[in-house]
């Protein structure tokens, strides 16, 4: 098995990466969704929430991992003839997912921080986490947590928008350019990525 990037493919550690973090950042949002529908006050809410924050970590977390492991395993060559401007828009995309995928957590942290509740946030029950220092220009608690509740919810839509973009290029790759950008993604023995199928 291959573990590190190639000029031509993933390695498994980038590819073990990738489908862990679409998973947890999809389960992060359908459970956003659902638990600000319902009573802020039932024992249940809180569970949920609580839950929320401790896989708003781990996200933070794979994705701080991700790049440093991106950087040490340069991703392989785009295809040949691949337009200027798609691969401009690969690489915008790509910093764009990742600038979301670190700031919708840190808005979250930020938010929960700023809470007139003052609610602790325990790690799967077991990790205490600090509140960080939120900035006075905010205004009081109860108008930052507004605020930056707001900020959280416009990074989790950004990230959605972002992440159908980057469904629709890769199925494009594949049905319509016919190359193997999207089949480099799923095995680590594609064999020559830059070329057409």
């Amino acid at each position: 098995m291959q573990i590190r990037n190639t000029t031509s493919g993933f390695g498994a550690v980038a590819i073990a990466f990738h489908w862990t973090m679409a998973l947890l950042m999809a389960g992060l949002f359908v459970l956003g969704k659902i638990m600000t529908d319902l009573d802020p006050m039932a024992p249940d809410t809180f569970a949920l929430y609580q839950w929320h924050k401790s896989f708003g970590f781990v996200a933070l977390a794979l994705v701080l991992a991700r790049l440093a492991w991106r950087a040490l395993n340069p991703s392989p060559e785009l295809p040949e003839g691949m337009p200027w401007y798609e691969r401009l828009a690969s690489r915008l995309g790509h910093a764009g997912l990742y600038g979301a995928m670190i700031l919708l957590p840190l808005s979250g942290w930020l938010m929960v921080s700023a809470s007139p509740w003052g609610i602790p946030t325990v790690l799967f029950e077991v990790l205490p986490v600090p509140h960080l220092p939120v900035p006075t220009a905010l205004g009081d608690k109860a108008a930052a947590e507004a605020t930056l509740k707001s900020v959280h919810e416009i990074f989790g839509n950004l990230l959605l928008v972002l992440v159908l973009l980057h469904v629709a290029a890769a199925l494009k790759h594949h049905f319509i350019n016919r190359d193997v950008v999207l089949r480099r993604m799923i095995s680590t023995h594609v064999a020559g990525s830059s070329r057409r199928i």
